[in-house]
């Protein structure tokens, strides 16, 4: 127990100048991921989902079985965003959007928080040039006026230097929650009918739809073809409630810093061979 003592002093003494990567060597993980075998393999030939939606679970967990501190999860994470999103990219996906920090994230311990508010101010100094090169565009969907101000600052720099690239659009969603995006939305709508002495019988689907903070991407854009959650868990955690509506979803037991462009590739795999009927039957030819 001694030796062990002597050997966690040091390593914090100088833990700050390292990264990650070399930390490891120290501290090596307990459970390593090994990739599930895949009934279907990738075809770039076949549809390619326009709007993929990812929840980055796990980066804790994948810390925490390195026995490290939780932060190095989400910066492993951070690298793992930069990886996924040029994949994404050169696969010819549209909108790639990712789950960054919900509204209930507020309840962590406040020094995981400060550094989650932080991240983004890292990430986007060190990541838009790489986007500019990619034709990346950026956006933030969530109750960004709760950021702290750098935070907001590191956002508002981001969407403004990528806001004229034509390629993907790499969505953040950044204190965002499914439940009081529906309720804004809703709220919107209202405050509309009001001004134009509109009809309550006058509300669809489509007016809620322009409300709700996909609302600035082309129709056919907003709603993820494919939802895809990492860590093993199998809920969806208040996220793209309205827009999930008829989503595939496909869960992974890998944790989100061990995603990568091939675990992309297989999700979409198993989307290329869902029947997808939006609550219809297909008629094969000989039951005509």
């Amino acid at each position: 127990m001694e030796i062990f003592i002597v050997i966690m002093c040091k390593t914090n003494a100088f833990s700050a100048k390292i990264g990650v990567k070399q930390m490891l060597r120290f501290f090596p993980q307990k459970d390593k991921y090994i990739q599930e075998e895949t009934e279907y393999s990738f075809d770039k030939n076949l549809a390619i989902p326009k709007h993929v939606a990812i929840i980055m679970d796990g980066n804790g967990r994948w810390a925490q079985n390195r026995r490290l501190p939780r932060v190095a999860g989400h910066k492993e994470g951070m690298e793992t965003v930069k990886k996924v999103t040029k994949h994404a990219s050169h696969l010819g996906i549209k909108v790639l959007t990712l789950y960054a920090f919900s509204t209930e994230n507020w309840k962590r311990p406040e020094e995981e928080v400060n550094f989650l508010m932080q991240l983004p101010c890292d990430f986007f100094d060190a990541f838009v040039p790489d986007l500019i090169k990619e034709n990346v565009r950026v956006n933030v969907m969530g109750y960004k006026e709760f950021l702290p101000a750098h935070t907001q600052d590191a956002v508002e720099r981001a969407i403004d230097q990528t806001k004229d690239n034509t390629g993907m659009v790499l969505n953040f969603a950044l204190n965002y929650g499914g439940r009081s995006e529906i309720v804004t939305a809703v709220q919107e709508v209202y405050q509309e009918l009001v001004q134009t002495n509109g009809e309550a019988s006058s509300i669809d689907e489509e007016m809620i739809a322009e409300h709700l903070m996909t609302g600035f991407l082309p129709k056919e854009m907003r709603d993820p073809e494919l939802l895809i959650r990492t860590s093993g868990e199998e809920r969806i955690s208040n996220f793209l409630l309205w827009q999930i509506a008829y989503s595939e979803l496909f869960f992974t037991n890998a944790l989100w810093p061990d995603f990568n462009g091939e675990l992309l590739e297989t999700s979409i795999a198993s989307y290329q061979h869902r029947d997808r009927r939006f609550g219809g039957v297909k008629i094969k030819e000989d039951e005509k």
